[in-house]
C-alpha cells in the first residue's frame, strides 16, 4: 500500500516534535497560499517556484507548464516557472478525491486520485482515472475504476481478503504515480495498493503493463506478507516515466525497507531490461536528456518508526533526491520531504515539503528547481 503505512511512518516519527514546537527551518511559504515566488536561478542550487501548497504529490509538465496533483486541497493547480511572482499555482481542476498524479497528455490531461483521505474513501471509485479533454479548466471525467480493476483482475495474485473476516489484508488500489505513454496519449499508472503498473487509454481501457516481483533481499527475506506465497516486502510501485532513450522507468517503495527501494527499467513490453536497488523508499523517478535517472526518497534521514526523534530534530532535513548517472555514480540533493519529480525544458523540478501536513503543518508544500549545484 502507499497511503496509510508510509505516510504513518513519517508522521509517528515527526509528529511529536511538530506538535512541541520545536519545528525547524520551516519553509517560508508555511501557512501562507500562493505567495510569489521568484523566477528560477540557476546559480541558486534549490529555487522555490511555487509555494504554500497543501500535500503536492505527483507533477506534469508540457511547454512551460507545471501541473501538480495537490492531494490534501483535492485539486490540480498549474504552475509556470517562468512567469514569476504572479499567477503562479492556479487551480485548473477542482473538488477530486485526494489527486496523487497529473499527466499532460498531448490533447488532455490524466488524474489519478487515490481517494485514500476523501470523506467517501471507502465507497467504490475513488481510486479512479480521470480525464480532462481539451479544455484543461475541466470538467473532469471519471473513465476507469482502477479498485474496480483490482478486484477483477488481481494482477499480483496475491490474497486479497481476510478468508475468515472476509475484511481487506492490505489496500486493494492506492495508485500513486503517472506518466505519459510512448504514444503520448494514454498514460501508466504506478499503483501501490494493488503493487502494478497500469496502462490506460482515454476511453477507459484497462490492461495491466508491468507486475514487479516481491523483494525477498535483506530484510525483506521472508517477511510475512498476505499470504505465504508472497512472502517478502511488497514492490509497492510509487513512479513512472518513460525516458528520452524510449524505455519506461518504475520506482517502488518496497515497503518502506531500508535500502531496499528499486527502480525497473523496462522495455514497451514491460520485460525488465535493468534494476536500480539499494534506494530507500523511492516515491518518484525522472530521467533527463542525458540519461541520468533522479529518484526522490521522501522518508530518508527520519527516525525508525520505532525511535524517539531527538529534541533538536530538524524536519527539513528529511528526505533528498538521488541522482544516478549512466555510469552508476550518485549524487544527492537535499530537498526536504520530495515526492513528485519532472524533468522540463533543462531543469528538474519536485514537489517539495509533500508530507508536512502529515504533522500538522498546513500550507508548507513547495515545488522547486533543482539545479545541478543542489547534487553533491
Amino acid at each position: 500500500m502507499i497511503r496509510g503505512r508510509w505516510t504513518y511512518k513519517l508522521t509517528a516519527a515527526l509528529a511529536a516534535v511538530a506538535l512541541s514546537g520545536a519545528v525547524a527551518a520551516m519553509p517560508a511559504g508555511a501557512g501562507q497560499r500562493h505567495k510569489p515566488a521568484p523566477h528560477p536561478d540557476p546559480e541558486e542550487p534549490i529555487t522555490v517556484v511555487a509555494s504554500g501548497l497543501e500535500a503536492p504529490f505527483g507533477l506534469s509538465g508540457r511547454y512551460q507548464n507545471i501541473f501538480v496533483a495537490e492531494s490534501g486541497s483535492n485539486q490540480v493547480v498549474r504552475v509556470d516557472p517562468d512567469r514569476g511572482p504572479d499567477g503562479n499555482a492556479t487551480p485548473v481542476i477542482s473538488d477530486l478525491p485526494s489527486p496523487a498524479a497529473v499527466a499532460r497528455t498531448t490533447d488532455g490531461l490524466a488524474i489519478v486520485t487515490s481517494g485514500a483521505d476523501a470523506p467517501d474513501a471507502d465507497l467504490e471509485g475513488t481510486a479512479s482515472v480521470y480525464w480532462v479533454f481539451g479544455d484543461i479548466q475541466g470538467p473532469a471525467t471519471p473513465v476507469a475504476d482502477l479498485q474496480a480493476y483490482e478486484l477483477e483482475n488481481n494482477p499480483d495474485g496475491q490474497l486479497q481478503f481476510d478468508p475468515e473476516t472476509g475484511e481487506p489484508l492490505d489496500a486493494l488500489s492506492n495508485p500513486f504515480g503517472l506518466g505519459v505513454a510512448p504514444d503520448g496519449r494514454s498514460v501508466y499508472v504506478a499503483d501501490g495498493g494493488a503493487n502494478d503498473v497500469l496502462h490506460v487509454t482515454p476511453d477507459g481501457e484497462v490492461t495491466t503493463f508491468f507486475v514487479p516481483p516481491v523483494v525477498t533481499t535483506g530484510v525483506c527475506e521472508g517477511r510475512p506478507n498476505n499470504d505465504p506465497e508472497h512472502a517478502g516486502c511488497d514492490p509497492v510501485p510509487t513512479g513512472v516515466v518513460v525516458g528520452p532513450d524510449g524505455r519506461i522507468y518504475v520506482s517502488t517503495l518496497s515497503a518502506e525497507a531500508p535500502g531496499e527501494g528499486i527502480v525497473y527499467v523496462l522495455d514497451e513490453n514491460g520485460e525488465i531490461l535493468d534494476m536500480i536497488g539499494g534506494l530507500d523508499s523511492p516515491t518518484g523517478v525522472a530521467v533527463d536528456d542525458d540519461g541520468n535517472i533522479y529518484v526522490s526518497e521522501v522518508l530518508y534521514g527520519a527516525p525508525a518508526e520505532d525511535e524517539e526523534p531527538p529534541p533538536d530534530f530538524d524536519p527539513s532535513t528529511v528526505g533528498r533526491i538521488v541522482r544516478i548517472s549512466s555510469d552508476g555514480e550518485q549524487t544527492y540533493a537535499a530537498v526536504t520531504m520530495p515526492t513528485g519529480l519532472l524533468w522540463l525544458r533543462g531543469t528538474l523540478y519536485a514537489s517539495a515539503w509533500s508530507t508536512a501536513g502529515f504533522l500538522g503543518i498546513e500550507g508548507a508544500g513547495q515545488v522547486v528547481a533543482v539545479h545541478d549545484s543542489a547534487f553533491s
